[in-house]
């Protein structure tokens, strides 16, 4: 290769004092040289050599947006810091060390924190899950835990679905009736309207007054003592449920024009609380003439004592992958039947001569037909005023129950009594509802007992209440009865009864009847607007919607549902 000389070198330089490549007219404005850029181009700074470390944090993995106000501007400079920096001699971002211990980071992914007091020095908990702030107790012993949503900790309370059940499917109950294809579709009702109407009523006033009751025994409103609590004992006495067109008294009223709308107190009762109502069912309305009937179809959903039924994890069935078939809502629905049917005999007292006779006696009862004697049970009928206009008057008529009858401690005057029971199969089983140990908390704790039992059997209460205001009754007498054994539906014992007056309890409930009477007028409109015929009103199995159904005129007639059947319950073993 030819040596070149440096004079060769020195003569093919350009001309010119300046150095770098010669100035063109194309880049060059006024002979200073400058970049061409576009309209839509950001201006930022002339040049940055320190914006591609930046945003590396030297590399140590830095976020990358930290210069996130000059990015996507191309800069003078920009991209070349790396040409000055030295290699490393080994690439340490690669390095790591395997380690069996879990590493601890202070904050967690997914953990939730919470706003307040108490938080500054609080263990956060953050294995995926929600922040608990702990409370060390004085003198060593363990404190309370408060959760993020301020309740306890380690409060004893079942389970409660929410925001891990996420992924739960939804359950699917069925109808309580089939709907036909030849049913007629009337209305669609969701309890947001029902629950706006509104219909003040009258007090009511008697017509008549049938059967008679024996004496409250007040032994029970005392505590019961723990090594001799009483047991339930079943007892036969013939009960009756008849439906409304099949009562005697009410055909006899009916033919006598006394009202529009006839009734039972269950059937209205759960009218007026369906709003609250979750579980299926159906109520029969006839129409003959200007008159309207409320009936029920025999066994019915409606005649069923519902157990947690507004609870946030309700019961499930067997099939939705209950283990315990003792606590699936029917088997709980029937064992909370006998119950309430055996406990309202148990608490009176059986004295021939000391009860009280209404004007008439049992129309239901037949001594020659029966083996079983009467229960104490008075019918009243009576009847109220749910007109809204002198022009248009329209009056109901229902058959109220009372229980039992006792003295005023006061007065000596007797009260009539509503006795009904709730019951309790076990608080740590799935569908408690968080519900307390009636055992232990009862006595020192009623308040919190009563309250929980009204936010899960908010509808069965509520129909309890409306029967009693409906009967006039003085005093609703609730029985708390649990198993002896959780594990056996067979055996139970009473631990308490505590009587409030029922519109004291209806405003503890906020239970409004005039919002119930609005539901009854506007359901008799929708049916007095039709013809002569009958109708299916159907409360919807997972939906919070009633639908009136017209049907043909021989619907149900297969199921027997004109007979009058005394209804007796099998003993306990």
């Amino acid at each position: 290769m030819a040596s070149t000389s440096l004079a060769d070198l020195i003569s093919a330089l350009p001309e010119g004092d300046g150095w770098g490549p010669p100035p063109v007219t194309d880049t060059t404005l006024n002979g200073v040289p400058y970049a061409p850029f576009s309209k839509g181009d950001k201006l930022g700074r002339m040049a940055d050599w320190t914006a591609d470390s930046k945003d590396s944090r030297d590399g140590r993995g830095g976020r990358q947006q930290y210069n996130r106000n000059f990015r996507d501007q191309q800069i003078y400079g920009a991209g070349s810091a790396q040409l000055f920096t030295a290699p490393l001699a080994e690439d340490e971002n690669t390095f790591s060390v395997v380690s069996r211990e879990t590493t601890k980071t202070r904050y967690g992914r997914g953990a939730v924190f919470t706003r307040g007091r108490g938080q500054r020095g609080a263990r956060q908990d953050t294995r995926g899950g929600r922040a608990q702030l702990t409370r060390p107790g004085r003198g060593g012993q363990q404190g309370y835990g408060y959760d993020s949503r301020g309740g306890r900790s380690n409060a004893p309370r079942g389970r409660r679905f929410g925001w891990k059940d996420y992924d739960k499917p939804a359950r699917n109950r069925d109808a309580s009736v089939n709907i036909k294809p030849d049913w007629q579709l009337l209305e669609e009702i969701d309890f947001n309207r029902l629950s706006k109407l509104n219909l003040d009523a009258d007090e009511g006033e008697d017509l008549d007054s049938y059967g008679f009751l024996y004496y409250y025994d007040r032994s029970y409103d005392k505590q019961p003592v723990k090594t001799a609590e009483r047991r339930l004992v079943p007892l036969d006495r013939a009960a009756y449920n008849v439906t409304t067109s099949s009562d005697p008294v009410i055909q006899e009223l009916a033919e006598k024009d006394e009202a529009t709308i006839f009734a039972t107190d269950s059937i209205l009762s759960m009218l007026m609380c369906s709003t609250r109502s979750v579980y299926p069912w159906d109520i029969v309305i006839v129409r003959q003439g200007n008159k309207i009937f409320l009936d029920k179809r025999d066994n019915a959903a409606l005649d069923m004592v519902t157990v947690n039924e507004n609870a946030a994890d309700a019961p499930i069935e067997s099939t939705d992958g209950n283990k315990d078939g003792i606590n699936t809502p029917s088997a709980l629905a029937e064992e909370a039947t006998y119950i309430n049917h055996n406990f309202a005999n148990q608490v009176v007292l059986e004295n021939e001569n000391q009860k009280v006779e209404m004007a008439h006696e049992n129309p239901f009862y037949n001594p020659a037909e029966e083996t079983e004697p009467p229960a104490s049970k008075a019918y009243k009928y009576r009847r109220f005023d749910l007109s809204t206009s002198e022009e248009d008057p329209m009056y109901l008529v229902v058959r109220t129950e009372l229980d039992a009858v006792q003295k005023n401690a006061i007065s000596g005057d007797d009260q009539f009594l509503t006795v009904k029971a709730l019951n309790e199969f076990d608080s740590k089983a799935q569908g408690s509802g968080g519900a307390l140990d009636w055992r232990t908390k009862l006595v020192s704790q009623r308040g919190a007992v009563v309250a929980t039992e009204m936010k899960n059997n908010s509808v069965k209460l509520a129909r309890w209440t409306v029967q009693s205001i409906l009967s006039k009754a003085d005093v609703m007498k609730l029985g708390f009865v649990s198993r002896a054994n959780p594990k056996s539906n067979d055996k139970h014992v009473i631990l308490g009864v505590i009587g409030w007056k029922p519109k004291d309890f209806a405003n503890q409930m906020n239970l409004s009847l005039s919002n119930g009477w609005g539901i009854v007028r506007t359901i008799a409109d929708m049916c007095l607007n039709r013809g002569d015929g009958k109708f299916v009103l159907v409360k919807d199995p997972n939906k919070s919607i009633l639908r009136l159904y017209e049907v043909p005129a021989g619907s149900f007639d297969d199921e027997g549902e004109e007979e009058t059947v005394a209804e007796t319950v099998p003993e306990e073993e």
